[in-house]
């Protein structure tokens, strides 16, 4: 049996890029994850697919599992003979109990190891422009909670301190008491004009900000909406310019879109959104399958060399292909003297990565401008050109080569079907575009619309305040055929090119 180990980990605030790299490779090395209700869920992702994984979510105000049971989970996990991993919101023991967890740890005679993380009010602060010891400011701060904990009453923390205290106060689990909070400092000599910032679900495109003087701060909340999980900040460096206010003031922020793609796709295109800042919404509507082995396809890769152009339509082709060599034993070397064509950037950078580098990739990144671009680059009359590519493609790519004189085969390598939400969230998705609740829908690919459109009614889509982006020319015109107005194409046409434009279209609006 393993010597039991436990991580104590600290996640970040919530913006999935702000974990660190020792928290990743913990994760990566657990065999049963705990974590709490203020940790990333994608942070789960990161973690063996075997590993057990248990919640033990605590809000305050609600029922919730208790400290003291969570601590025994841990022991019982640990002495189970796997390594655990604790995975905490923000950093483990600031305002966290991760001293008592390490405490029943070492009683127990399990050893441990305590990653830090970034705690919320520091990066609250940092996502909202707000520099807590800026040295025009603020030279001194101090982080406080604001609940104290059962066993104590609210006057144990030494407010009259804190009222004269001249620096930048952050308050953690301060909501329920904000009120209290900022009459006992204005009683104590805290000036009723004092700056004040509170942050809600801070470093997420969700994020929200309240800025007022002290006497007013709880009412402007309350009007506002705000309520916990939120850092609230007081003190001279609250009031630092809005044009601070990098994250807020991104193009996509507030926007929510709708991303349409099969699940790893998916997800790719929502980490670029996200880091726009735009609040993302995944609906796959088709799932890849692949490769599709046959005979006819086993020997043509056997026989790679024999063609003249090998194209690749997306980095799907280039995968599954890379996938089937592997399993014949064979490695790039495979192509021998063929050149390959592809379309975008994309499809490129995943050749690369087989160390494989496109002898031809067309200016514009559609079909019909690889066939047309090729056939100027190179002279087709009786080559031959292999295409491996999705079943859902259209035959106009093949048709333009073959009355450029090529002898083309097109295979087939992977098939696009599509992907069933359940009822209850294809009843969600049509709630929230009729209650104007989402901005964009994206899609990638003629597959992308058909499925979402055999789920979602076109009508109810067409009657709200949404807005349609398509990645490029084919996909639009699938869209244009049901009758959809289209509000954006990509370019280039690309998942990055679409989230750029996007990005664009709000920065003119903006100037």
């Amino acid at each position: 049996m393993k010597k039991p180990l436990v991580y104590l980990v600290g996640a970040g605030p919530g913006d999935p890029e702000l974990i660190t790299l020792k928290a990743i490779r913990c994760l990566s090395e657990a065999d049963c994850v705990i974590f709490d209700g203020l940790a990333n869920a994608d942070f789960l992702a990161y973690a063996p697919a075997a590993a057990e994984t248990i919640s033990v979510a605590k809000r305050g105000g609600h029922d919730s599992i208790k400290q003291d049971q969570i601590n025994a989970l841990l022991v019982q996990k640990a002495l189970e003979g796997k390594t655990v991993v604790r995975l905490k919101g923000g950093d483990p023991t600031l305002f966290a109990r991760g001293g008592e967890e390490a405490a029943a740890l070492h009683n127990a005679g399990i050893a441990f190891e305590i990653v830090p993380g970034i705690t919320a009010g520091l990066a609250a602060a940092e996502y909202s422009g707000i520099f807590l010891t800026d040295r025009n400011t603020s030279s001194q701060v101090v982080f406080v909670t604001g609940h104290p904990s059962a066993d104590k009453d609210f006057d144990s923390i030494d407010w009259d301190y804190l009222a004269r205290f001249d620096g930048s106060i952050v308050l953690y689990m301060a909501m329920s008491n904000l009120a209290q909070i900022a009459e006992r400092l204005i009683v104590g000599g805290k000036p009723a004009t004092m700056p004040a910032a509170v942050i809600q679900h801070a470093t997420l495109p969700g994020q929200k900000m309240v800025r007022g003087p002290l006497d007013k701060i709880d009412a402007l909340c309350k009007a506002a909406g705000l309520s916990a999980p939120a850092i609230v900040m007081i003190g001279n460096a609250a009031k630092s310019p809005d044009a601070y206010n990098w994250f807020m003031s991104q193009p996509l922020f507030g926007k929510t879109v709708v991303v349409t793609r099969d699940p790893a796709g998916n997800r790719r295109l929502s980490k670029l959104l996200s880091q726009q800042a735009a609040s993302v919404v995944p609906f796959s509507c088709i799932e890849l399958q692949g490769p599709i082995e046959s005979p006819t396809l086993k020997n043509t890769l056997r026989d790679l060399n024999d063609y003249d152009w090998v194209v690749f339509t997306s980095s799907h082709g280039v995968d599954f292909t890379m996938e089937l060599l592997t399993r014949y034993r064979k490695d790039s070397r495979a192509f021998g003297s063929a050149k390959i064509a592809c379309i975008g950037k994309p499809t490129a950078e995943s050749l690369l990565r087989y160390g494989i580098r496109a002898d031809f990739v067309p200016s514009e990144f559609t079909g019909k401008a690889l066939a047309a671009e090729l056939a100027g680059h190179s002279d087709l009359r009786r080559k031959n050109v292999l295409l491996l590519r999705s079943g859902a493609a259209t035959d106009d790519l093949a048709d333009s080569l073959r009355q450029s004189g090529a002898a083309v085969e097109d295979i087939r390598i992977y098939t696009t079907v599509a992907r069933q939400q359940p009822q209850e969230a294809k009843d969600q998705m049509t709630a929230l575009i009729e209650s104007g609740g989402v901005d964009w829908i994206t899609f990638t690919s003629s597959s992308t619309v058909l499925g979402f459109f055999e789920q979602i009614d076109k009508t109810r889509v067409k009657n709200a305040a949404v807005k349609i982006a398509s990645i490029g020319p084919e996909t639009t015109r699938q869209l244009q055929a049901l009758g959809l107005t289209i509000h954006l194409e990509a370019k280039p046409h690309t998942a990055a090119g679409l989230v750029q434009s996007l990005a664009a279209y709000y920065s003119k609006i903006k100037t």
